[in-house]
């Protein structure tokens, strides 16, 4: 891998806030930046008796503190003050690092971006609307215990709702995940349940699903039973509609919702699979590298464990360097098993100005089974998400939205909105 340069996240957002667009996107990739203005003349020397003048840039003496009490005694530097606070990111800087590819692109600029980004904004009480409740719970069965959140929407009086489960990526918490899909905001929209499963630092230090363990792949066992469970006591709590309960997630937890497709056909009406992994892609940490390197293998359409097709929607940026853009279509030919593969292609461009690719296949009654979304120039990150939370774009279409209108309308409607 290339060298990375350190960024002046500073600098950057100065840039930015100043309309320098090209300088700011130039420093970011690792770029000489355009010279700058001719520095301006200096001050003229002061007129006696007068304090000199300070141009812009210039360093400036520091002030001397007087002894207290002793007129005898020796002046002080003043205290030092408390480091400033990093100043936050415009949003527009925010649009260009998203749009950022190749070598120097976001995806590899993170490790050295992240202590410059404002931390992500947990979608708390505070920002709940009246009657509204995002509420943390926790389950165990034999396979161990998970945290999880579970948003009702202020519209909610007692009838049967859809639930969707989200599955947050790598690193990432429920909170940072609901704020990013804006997933709560939705659900508050068109009326539906949402469940965040919080996947532990003590089962993976990076929080990370364990897609790729094999134990973790099963019906019944592991992380998948621990998912499903967390299903089954929010259906025993509170009224969900019937067939209508739905799985997304991104990265890890995009190959987690893939195998909780497979192994519970008879739970999850359909899946939404984000920069993700096909069911059976990895069998453990070897084979997980490899698959996110260069995908699966011809075998992984094959090795599903389903009955039969889960309803799927697939979302994954062609320049995604994290995930190699292979694995979607790996996705897609689970979902796509025992159908024609032929398919009506679209081709349009999200309001942010993302270029998109989108293929629907039906069964032979008409509906759409499979949906794939192939977003051009995107790296591995949530389409079209909020920059509140972590590893969004938001130029590109709002996958959330199109997860929910291809989850709802049942195969029925494939109208997108992009």
């Amino acid at each position: 891998m290339p060298t990375i340069p350190r960024i002046d996240m500073t600098e950057a957002t100065r840039l930015t806030r100043e309309g320098r667009l090209d300088e700011a996107m130039a420093l970011l990739q690792g770029r000489a930046r355009p010279a700058p203005d001719p520095a301006p003349d200096p001050a003229p020397d002061p007129a006696p008796g007068r304090a000199p003048a300070f141009r812009a840039g210039a360093s400036r003496p520091i002030d001397m503190v007087p002894p207290a009490g002793d007129p005898t005694g020796p002046w002080t530097a003043p205290p030092a003050k408390p480091p400033a606070e990093p100043p936050a990111v415009p949003e527009q800087l925010r649009a260009l690092m998203g749009r950022m590819t190749g070598p120097a692109g976001l995806d590899d600029l993170m490790p050295h971006l992240r202590d410059g980004l404002p931390r992500p904004v947990p979608s708390g009480r505070a920002d709940l609307p009246p009657g509204a409740r995002f509420e943390e719970r926790s389950f165990a069965n034999a396979a161990g215990a998970r945290p999880y959140k579970l948003y009702v929407p202020s519209t909610f009086d007692g009838q049967p709702l859809p639930l969707i489960v989200m599955l947050h990526g790598c690193t990432q918490s429920p909170d940072d995940f609901a704020a990013g899909t804006r997933m709560n905001e939705l659900a508050e929209e068109i009326g539906f349940l949402v469940a965040y499963p919080g996947q532990t630092q003590a089962a993976n230090m990076q929080r990370c699903w364990n897609w790729f363990n094999a134990a973790d792949q099963q019906r019944d066992r592991g992380e998948p039973s621990l998912i499903a469970g967390i299903v089954r006591a929010v259906m025993a709590e509170l009224p969900v509609a019937e067939g209508r309960v739905y799985v997304a997630g991104l990265s890890a937890g995009g190959a987690k919702a893939a195998i909780m497709g497979a192994a519970y056909p008879d739970l999850f009406a359909a899946v939404g699979v984000h920069s993700g992994l096909a069911c059976g892609a990895a069998r453990d940490m070897g084979s997980a590298f490899a698959a996110m390197r260069q995908g699966g293998g011809p075998d992984t359409a094959r090795h599903g464990g389903r009955t039969r097709p889960t309803r799927t929607i697939v979302f994954h940026g062609d320049r995604d360097g994290t995930v190699h853009p292979v694995n979607a279509d790996e996705v897609a030919a689970q979902a796509r098993a025992g159908l024609p593969h032929q398919a009506e292609v679209t081709r349009g461009r999200s309001p942010g100005g993302v270029a998109y690719t989108r293929a629907v296949h039906r069964d032979d009654d008409g509906d759409a089974v499979l949906e794939q979304w192939t977003l051009h120039g995107l790296g591995h990150a949530w389409s079209g998400g909020s920059p509140a939370g972590s590893y969004t774009d938001p130029l590109g279409p709002d996958a959330s939205r199109e997860m929910v209108r291809f989850f709802l309308s049942d195969g029925g409607s494939d109208e997108a909105g992009a």
